[in-house]
């Protein structure tokens, strides 16, 4: 029995989907298949590396450097990069637009991290706003909302969440009295905020299919704020309760909407919640650690299940 025909019975019995089975006939019969989507995240991953060596090159050798140089040699590198961007990008529109040419995405996101490390360079070298650091990452959250929504890029969508998360941190910072509650539902409100936005800018039909960043960003912030309250020692009941009503609505929402990353957030985080409070008074190394094999094989499984039901059906 040859490779293809079993892929056809596995297709008949729905083991695979149709796309699966098309995948996998193409590259049993020496079929070019397409590599973009890993080499999209290695160019990503590559930029990010080349800033973070930028960074660490300035901040070892920006004395002996100095200033005038350093300054000089990043903001041209942030011109460059958004002169590039704004010379070769399609007009404005408030749909889907792709991007003109393969190079683009890249030099803006490379532009938006040049923009972030000289902001932090600026910053402790010259104390401008006197380390008040929530300024900045509110600047930077407009300035790279802005550019996410003009040249259509979620990578710079999620940087200007990231750099919106880190100003509603900061701000709480300033409190007198700040505690761990505090933080928690700032991070709720956060979440309800990301959601929210969201949702009113899909509404209105501006860059629509960007709601589905915001909603996975608002969702694991939530999550993860939940979850510190469920491993608090003490009040921890009703942040559990918060977490499994959070996890239904997840659990609901992935499956109308064909949505699987959302049902594999109320699995996974459901899970931790609930071993944490069957662990909680439990010290025996053994049964803990027999808890955690047998558990995590069996919810291993159940994802692989319902992702594998999700192909099928999409």
């Amino acid at each position: 029995m040859t490779i293809l025909t079993r892929l056809e019975q596995w297709q008949e019995r729905g083991v695979i989907s149709p796309e699966q089975h098309t995948l996998l006939a193409g590259l049993s019969r020496g079929e070019p298949f397409s590599l973009f989507l890993e080499l999209n995240i290695l160019l990503y991953a590559g930029i990010l590396a080349f800033v973070g060596g930028l960074g660490w090159t300035v901040s070892t050798w920006s004395e002996q450097l100095g200033d005038v140089l350093v300054l000089a040699v990043l903001s041209t590198m942030l011109a460059a990069c958004f002169w590039y961007c704004f010379s070769r990008a399609h007009a404005w529109s408030t749909a889907e637009t792709p991007s003109p040419n393969l190079v683009l995405d890249y030099v803006l996101y490379l532009g938006s991290l040049i923009w972030s490390l000289e902001l932090a360079y600026i910053e402790n070298r010259f104390h401008l706003l006197s380390g008040q650091w929530d300024l900045y990452l509110l600047g930077t959250a407009g300035l790279f909302f802005f550019l996410a929504y003009r040249f259509d890029n979620r990578f710079v969508l999620s940087l200007a969440l990231s750099a919106l998360a880190g100003w509603f941190g900061l701000i709480i910072s300033h409190w007198p009295s700040h505690q761990d509650e505090t933080y928690r539902r700032y991070a709720v409100l956060y979440s309800l905020f990301v959601g929210s936005t969201g949702a009113i800018l899909q509404r209105r039909g501006l860059k629509a299919h960007f709601f589905g960043t915001y909603l996975n960003i608002a969702a694991n912030v939530l999550f993860w704020a939940l979850l510190s309250g469920v491993f608090n020692r003490e009040g921890y009941g009703l942040w559990f309760l918060a977490l499994l009503a959070a996890c239904g609505a997840s659990l609901a929402w992935g499956i109308k909407r064909r949505q699987f990353s959302f049902v594999a957030y109320a699995a996974v985080y459901g899970y931790v919640g609930v071993s944490s409070i069957l662990l909680r008074d439990l010290n025996d190394f053994t049964a803990v650690l027999g808890y955690f094999f047998t558990t995590g094989i069996g919810m291993l499984i159940l994802l692989v299940q319902i992702a594998r039901r999700f192909g099928r059906e999409a």
